[in-house]
C-alpha cells in the first residue's frame, strides 16, 4: 500500500515538477532574448529572494502537522491543529514578506523604480498564500494526489502562457513578477477550495469540518509542533541559502547583467536535478525494505543506485561541457557567450547533487538527519566565503567555482568528517555479495 501511494505521489510530483522546471527554463530563454541580460538578472534575483521566503514561512511544519493530526483523539482536535498551523503560516508569510522587502530595499535600492517598485512588494506579500498549501498535504494524507498536482500544473501552464503573451506584447519584468505573485495566490486558494470539495470525514461517522477561519487558532496546540519543527526549519533555510546565494551575491557585487548571464547558465545546469529528486523518492521504499532485511543487502542496493546516479550525472556533465558553446549560442544568443565557461564548470556540480539525493535518503533511513543540516550549513558558509573571495577577481566564473566546490563538499566530502559516515562509506565500498543475496 505504502509503495503504491509513494509511486502515485512520485508520478504526480514528477509531472508537476517537470512542467515547472521546463516552464521556468523556457521563460529564462525568452526573457534573455526579448529583454536582455540585465533584466534577466533582476528577475532571477527577485525569484531567488522569493525562494528564501518558502522555508521561512513553512516553518518545517508540513509533514509534521499531518503526523501530529493523525495522533489526535478526535476530529475536533485535529481540525484545530490544522487550522492553527495554517493561521501561523499565513501570519509568518506576511511578516516574512515584509522583512524580506526591507532587506531587499536596503541591498538593491535601484530596483525600486517604475513598475518594479509595485511588482516586488506585491509578489512578496502574495507569496503568503503558500500558507494554504498545508491543505494539500492533508489531502495527500487522505489519498488525493493527482488532482492536487494537476491543479498546480494547470495554474503553472496558464501563468506561463500569460507571461509569454506579456513579453511578446512589449511588457517588462514588472508584469512577469506580478503574474508570478498572482500564480502563488491562485495555487494557495485552489488547494483550499479542493480541500473543501474533496475532504473526507476525519474518522468514519464524523461530520465534515467547517470552513477555515483564524478564530480556530490555538497556541497550546501549535507550540509543541514548533519545538519539533525548528531544526527542519533551519535545515530548509540553510539548504535554500546554499542553493540560491550565488545569484543574490552576484547581483550585489557584480551587477544585474552579470547575474543574468550567470542565471542563464545555471538554469540549464539545474534543469537536470529533477531526475535524481524524483528517482530518489521512487526508490525510497526499495531502500527501506533492503535496510529491514539487513545491512549487506541494503549497502549493495545503495551502491548500485549510487553508481547509477553518478554515471548518469557524469554523462550529462560530459555532454553539456562539449555542447556548451552551441547550446548557449542557440538558446540565448551571442550576448551570452560569457555563460559558456560558467555552464562548463557549474554542470559538474550535478555529479555531487545527484548522489546527494541518495545520501539524504540514507541519512533519514539511518536516523542521522542532523548531519543533513550540518552538511548544508557547512556548504552554505563555504559558498558565501568562496563567493566573497572569488567574485571580485573572477566575476561569474568565480561564482561557478564557488558553487562547484561547496556542492562537492556539502554533498559528498562531508562524509569523511564524521566517524559514523566514514565507517558507513567504507562498508558501502567493501560490501560483498554473500551466498543468500
Amino acid at each position: 500500500m505504502l509503495k503504491k501511494i509513494l509511486l502515485a505521489r512520485a508520478t504526480a510530483m514528477l509531472g508537476d515538477r517537470l512542467v515547472k522546471l521546463l516552464a521556468a527554463a523556457v521563460l529564462t530563454i525568452f526573457v534573455a532574448r526579448v529583454l536582455g541580460a540585465s533584466e534577466l538578472g533582476i528577475y532571477s534575483i527577485v525569484m531567488a529572494w522569493s525562494a528564501f521566503l518558502v522555508p521561512l514561512t513553512s516553518m518545517g511544519l508540513n509533514n509534521n502537522v499531518i503526523r501530529r493530526m493523525v495522533q489526535q483523539q478526535n476530529g475536533q482536535q485535529a481540525m484545530t491543529l490544522l487550522y492553527s498551523a495554517v493561521t501561523l503560516r499565513l501570519a509568518l508569510g506576511l511578516m516574512g514578506g515584509s522583512l524580506m522587502l526591507l532587506g531587499f530595499y536596503l541591498l538593491y535600492p535601484d530596483m525600486f523604480s517604475g513598475n518594479t517598485a509595485i511588482a516586488i512588494p506585491v509578489l512578496f506579500l502574495l507569496q503568503s498564500f503558500f500558507g494554504l498549501l498545508l491543505f494539500e498535504f492533508y489531502l495527500n494524507y487522505q489519498g488525493t494526489f493527482r488532482s492536487t498536482a494537476y491543479l498546480k500544473t494547470t495554474i503553472t501552464l496558464c501563468s506561463f502562457g500569460a507571461k509569454l503573451a506579456l513579453l511578446y506584447s512589449g511588457f517588462g519584468i514588472a508584469s512577469l513578477l506580478l503574474i508570478t505573485g498572482i500564480e502563488f495566490m491562485l495555487v494557495g486558494i485552489a488547494q483550499y477550495l479542493l480541500y473543501r470539495y474533496k475532504q473526507q470525514p476525519f474518522t468514519p461517522g464524523d461530520a465534515r469540518w467547517p470552513p477555515y477561519h483564524p478564530r480556530w487558532f490555538d497556541a497550546a496546540q501549535i507550540s509543541p509542533l514548533l519545538k519539533r519543527a525548528s531544526w527542519l526549519w533551519l535545515s530548509g533555510i540553510v539548504a535554500v541559502v546554499y542553493l540560491k546565494i550565488d545569484i543574490v551575491m552576484l547581483g550585489a557585487m557584480a551587477g544585474t547583467e552579470q547575474a543574468g548571464i550567470y542565471a542563464a547558465a545555471s538554469r540549464l545546469s539545474e534543469l537536470w536535478y529533477v531526475f535524481p529528486a524524483t528517482l530518489a523518492t521512487r526508490y525510497y521504499p526499495d531502500m527501506l525494505k533492503a535496510y529491514q532485511q539487513g545491512l549487506t543487502p541494503y549497502y549493495l542496493k545503495l551502491r548500485r543506485f549510487a553508481l547509477l546516479f553518478f554515471s548518469a550525472a557524469f554523462s550529462i556533465a560530459l555532454l553539456m561541457t562539449v555542447a556548451a558553446p552551441w547550446l548557449i549560442s542557440l538558446l540565448f544568443g551571442d550576448d551570452f557567450s560569457a555563460a559558456i565557461d560558467v555552464l562548463r564548470i557549474h554542470i559538474w556540480a550535478g555529479c555531487f547533487i545527484f548522489v546527494r539525493y541518495l545520501i539524504s535518503q540514507h541519512l533519514v533511513i539511518t536516523e542521522q538527519e542532523q548531519l543533513s543540516l550540518l552538511s548544508h550549513g557547512i556548504g552554505a558558509l563555504l559558498n558565501i566565503g568562496l563567493n566573497f573571495w572569488l567574485i571580485p577577481s573572477m566575476g561569474i566564473v568565480g561564482a561557478a567555482w564557488a558553487t562547484l566546490v561547496s556542492y562537492a563538499f556539502a554533498s559528498f566530502f562531508f562524509l569523511f568528517i564524521f566517524a559514523s559516515t566514514r565507517a558507513q562509506l567504507w562498508q558501502l565500498i567493501t560490501v560483498r555479495k554473500t551466498g543468500h543475496h
